[in-house]
């Protein structure tokens, strides 16, 4: 999928509409403690690389489960568009942390790569998903294991599973919570290079603790840290960069 680009009656190159808008977010777990997420307004262009980054506990996974609409905020809402419309759901592919996992699920490799084309564990695979299958394993280096259950994997296989099973359905947006986990040096520079083809066709929203790579890639940095701001700092550390 391509991104359009318009042009306005002077033949400029209009911006794209937001795909995804945060109005007035906020989280809060417990009324004795502060909010996890507090006022967040956010809008998420479309084909836009948005880099998150912030401190442990900041907010930063609970921010993309409210993107998800995984988890609804305590105040505020969450807006799909397509075309400037509000829509009802987006086709999303996600990569969660390897702890939200389950792996004592008796399920297969195979089979939660099959999973994320959202027709079902126990459907039958159709015209095409073998192919489709075939190439997200290649693609990820997932081939050699597809009939493990997901059990029997090491942290990096099972990362490995996890973004194929989100890439395998050629989502129209991408999100990727920590993905650069448990996997070795070798795939970890695969997955800059899948990264980087994917951000000229699909709008991506990314948390990493490691930025130094991604950085340069990203079209945007957002430090989160219970409230969100844009930062332009390189590495993303040092707070007092941020601006």
């Amino acid at each position: 999928m391509n991104i359009d680009h318009k042009v306005d009656a002077q033949g400029l190159r209009m911006a794209p509409p937001p795909i995804i808008e945060l109005d007035g977010v906020s989280v809060c777990y417990e009324k004795s403690r502060p909010p996890v997420l507090s006022d967040i307004n956010l809008s998420i262009d479309k084909g836009s690389f948005t880099a998150i980054t912030g401190p442990n506990g900041g907010g930063k996974t609970t921010l993309l489960r409210v993107i998800l609409k995984l988890l609804t905020p305590t105040s505020g809402r969450v807006l799909y568009r397509r075309e400037g419309q509000v829509v009802k759901s987006l086709p999303i592919g996600y990569l969660p942390q390897k702890s939200m996992i389950d792996t004592r699920f008796p399920i297969t490799v195979k089979e939660v790569l099959l999973s994320g084309l959202l027709r079902g564990i126990c459907s039958r695979p159709r015209q095409g998903d073998l192919e489709k299958l075939e190439e997200i394993a290649t693609l990820t280096g997932t081939a050699d294991f597809l009939d493990r259950p997901i059990g029997a994997l090491s942290g990096g296989q099972l990362q490995r599973t996890l973004l194929g099973r989100a890439l395998i359905s050629d989502p129209e947006v991408l999100v990727l919570d920590e993905p650069l986990s448990y996997v070795d040096k070798r795939f970890e520079q695969q997955i800059y290079g899948i990264i980087e083809g994917l951000s000229h066709r699909t709008t991506i929203l990314l948390v990493s603790h490691e930025m130094s790579i991604i950085s340069g890639m990203a079209t945007r940095h957002l430090i989160v840290d219970h409230g969100i701001h844009a930062c332009s700092a390189l590495h993303h550390y040092v707070p007092t960069d941020c601006r």
